[in-house]
């Protein structure tokens, strides 16, 4: 999706509005608003990049949409052997090149498996790996779970109890967190093995 098809799937107001087509739109984005005396202009490039921050914020994680097979009724989690099917608000997913699947019961079993190939996946490497799917708390679809944010220590819990809760905004991670007495927002590159055994345990660090 590129930057301005995003735009207007944020805002589809605008879209109906045919806001580029308006002539002059582009001059009127780049011209500075009133500024308080002795504040340097923002220029077209800062606006811009103002711009490309806030949407980068709101864009959601499923924004280019992330198709995943869905786990069969007899399906078993390779982690912890729940039958995924069970969970659907928690499936997460593994989809390898070749079109194989592995499916989870939660993120937190997810990222055990990834981060433990040889153990649970031994004909598989990180290089096999097509696509990587977490299920959003709020909207309750697929989303990748590489660009996803996980809230930890919430009072929601998951199949397996203390959960990574995936959101597919750092707004609606931020609002999670707030209403559901989160204790902190992490990201994929952040999660490591002794994370996921404090969490098991109840811990937050």
């Amino acid at each position: 999706m590129n930057l301005l098809k995003g735009v207007e799937h944020q805002f589809p107001s605008l879209a109906k509005e045919g806001w580029r087509e308006a002539p002059g739109w582009f001059d009127r984005v780049g011209r500075s608003p009133p500024r308080p005396f002795g504040t340097p202009p923002l220029g077209r490039g800062g606006i811009l990049a103002v711009f490309l921050l806030t949407f980068s914020l709101l864009s959601p994680a499923w924004s280019e949409g992330l198709q995943l097979p869905a786990p069969g009724p007899k399906e078993t989690c390779p982690v912890c052997g729940m039958f995924v099917a069970l969970y659907p608000d928690w499936t997460a997913t593994v989809l390898y090149q070749d079109g194989h699947a592995h499916h989870f019961d939660g993120a937190k079993d997810l990222f055990k498996y990834l981060l433990n190939l040889p153990k649970y996946a031994p004909d598989h490497t990180q290089a096999d790996i097509a696509a990587i799917g977490v299920t959003d708390y709020y909207n309750v679809t697929r989303i990748d779970a590489r660009a996803a944010w996980y809230v930890i220590g919430s009072d929601t819990l998951g199949p397996m109890g203390h959960e990574l809760v995936p959101l597919a905004t750092q707004v609606e991670a931020d609002e999670f967190l707030k209403d559901h007495h989160g204790q902190r927002i992490v990201r994929f590159d952040d999660i490591n093995l002794k994370l996921l055994e404090n969490l098991d345990q109840g811990k937050f660090e």
